[in-house]
């Protein structure tokens, strides 16, 4: 799988998600490749999503299409300060349930001083997390160059997502949280999407 994170300040929410209803409806048929994309905006403006695609080539084919340029083009003025692109082909998927039903998707982008070692304490234990956060129904973990990420959380919804947050971990599960969180080499950044825009193919 290969992954293409877009992200930026963007102006008015309402008219980008029309914008990818758009997209959805006259591009999305011709994409080949085009496994499905998780996008949003947060309370504060920042937009961001993740493009699934099964290889590189094929995100390649379709960011050259004019049709796809064009509609770039326009929803481009939507961005203030422009966009930030990241890539990867280090992708890793995990469904417990449907993400594409999650009432509450997180984003959360840093950088681990060892992208290895997090990704297998990321693997760890999946009984054990699915009957302690059963409100986790899927996570994407794409590692970009130089050991930064961008992992995308798939949640039953924000309430439930918080009260899991509160929740006291048994022991085997915080001792891989303990070491997850002394991997981040720098301070994590959060997207949080309360009203997730979640497309796949039809």
């Amino acid at each position: 799988m290969f992954v293409q994170v877009i992200q930026g300040q963007i102006t008015d929410a309402e008219q980008a998600h029309t914008a990818f209803d758009r997209w959805m409806e006259e591009l999305a048929p011709e994409a080949t490749g085009w496994l499905g994309s998780t996008a949003g905006v947060t309370a504060d403006g920042r937009f961001i999503v993740l493009a699934r695609f099964d290889s590189a080539d094929a995100a390649r084919r379709n960011s050259e299409s004019p049709a796809q340029d064009k509609w770039w083009h326009e929803f481009s003025t939507l961005l203030t300060g422009g966009a930030v692109f990241h890539e990867s082909e280090d992708v890793t998927v995990d469904q417990a349930g449907d993400p594409n039903a999650a009432g509450f998707v997180q984003v959360i982008q840093g950088r681990a001083s060892n992208p290895k070692r997090a990704r297998a304490l990321m693997a760890e234990h999946p009984e054990e997390w699915a009957a302690f956060r059963p409100d986790i129904i899927g996570s994407l973990l794409a590692i970009h160059d130089d050991g930064a990420f961008t992992t995308a959380l798939y949640f039953t919804s924000e309430a439930e997502a918080r009260e899991g947050e509160r929740k006291e971990p048994p022991a085997s599960l915080k001792a891989t949280m303990d070491e997850l969180n002394s991997l981040d080499a720098e301070q994590p950044v959060f997207f949080d999407l309360d009203q997730p825009w979640l497309f796949s193919p039809r």
